[in-house]
């Protein structure tokens, strides 16, 4: 009887081992745990380009790195807000975001990537960007601790407002949000109107309640945001031609095998790419779906802009910065 029952104990200890193990003998996973998991903070909505572009970049790095490396990407400041992912990226908490001229309060030189009223077009932006300033801006980012992968074009700026702007003197006191940089507050008091830094998040809310009474950004941003439902009138003023970079870590970057490393820098290229024809589709097509919403292009007196704010801009520069915008200006001569 002892013998019987040690018998069927042991069959049902094997039945129940092959139960446990039986599905991982028969099965493989349907994916595996990279060896590099990246999470990348953007401002912007799944609709931008911007965002379209970073998610190819990590489609195409877990598929040529066969997994090793996998990039998550949370839109619309969902990880952080822009100076707070820089400081989680620096921290190694986060690994990539899109930056600009935000950096400035880190490196003043990286004002020089969205300055207001020195680049005229796209053209001189690539005279800018390739040239010895772009290269110093590439330097000084690595400084700070962040690698730029590219750039991405942002578009020209321009000024909504809920009453029509032609003229500096129109602005008389209007309560304008800006991004915290030093020389967006300048610019913009130099013509005559109330600067408010704010985070880009919270700018529809405020629009909406009367807390702010205007913004600039690129067509694509307004459309994105949603601002047509809130701004009436997009005056152009192209107060600004900039553009922004894909940062990683530079620490987060020296710790992949240079493999990785290759793999990585090579699809930021093609990244590069395809968020430039991104935007050359994108930006005729925003342009009409932001009229078709309601909103009203108002031209303006561009030359009176320049002249007002071009002299307060140069004052607010350091000894130093004075001297990269007169090469600046030499450059696209």
């Amino acid at each position: 009887m002892t013998r019987r029952w040690q018998t069927t104990s042991f069959l049902l200890s094997c039945s129940a081992l092959l139960f446990l193990i039986g599905p991982l003998a028969g099965c493989k996973p349907d994916t595996k745990e990279p060896e590099f998991l990246f999470r990348a903070s953007l401002l912007v909505g799944e609709d931008h380009t911007w965002y379209q572009a970073v998610a190819f970049f990590a489609e195409i790095l877990e598929e040529r790195s066969d997994g090793r490396l996998k990039l998550q990407v949370y839109p619309s400041e969902q990880l952080a807000k822009e100076i707070e992912a820089i400081r989680l990226i620096r921290a190694g908490v986060i690994d990539m975001t899109l930056t600009g001229s935000t950096l400035s309060n880190w490196k003043e030189v990286m004002a020089f990537c969205e300055l207001p009223f020195l680049l005229k077009d796209s053209t001189e932006m690539k005279v800018l960007i390739n040239g010895p300033v772009g290269k110093r801006m590439e330097e000084a980012m690595l400084q700070i601790g962040l690698r730029p992968l590219g750039y991405f074009q942002r578009g020209e700026r321009h000024l909504t407002s809920n009453r029509p702007i032609k003229h500096p003197d129109d602005l008389d006191g209007l309560i304008i949000r800006v991004p915290n940089v030093p020389t967006f507050v300048t610019a913009w008091s130099t013509l005559g109107a109330k600067p408010t830094p704010m985070s880009f998040s919270e700018v529809f809310t405020s629009l909406q309640q009367g807390t702010i009474e205007a913004q600039e950004n690129p067509f694509a941003m307004i459309k994105n945001a949603g601002f047509a439902e809130v701004q009436q009138y997009i005056n152009l003023t192209s107060h600004v031609v900039s553009w922004t970079y894909p940062v990683i870590g530079e620490k987060q970057f020296q710790k992949l095998p240079d493999d990785l490393k290759k793999i990585l820098l090579d699809a930021s290229r093609d990244m590069q790419t395809y968020e430039h024809q991104l935007f050359i589709e994108n930006e005729k097509s925003v342009q009409d779906e932001l009229k078709a919403k309601g909103m009203e292009f108002i031209e303006v007196d561009k030359e009176a802009f320049i002249q007002k704010c071009e002299p307060g801009i140069y004052e607010s520069l350091s000894p130093p910065m004075k001297e990269v915008y007169n090469q600046i200006k030499d450059e696209l001569k």
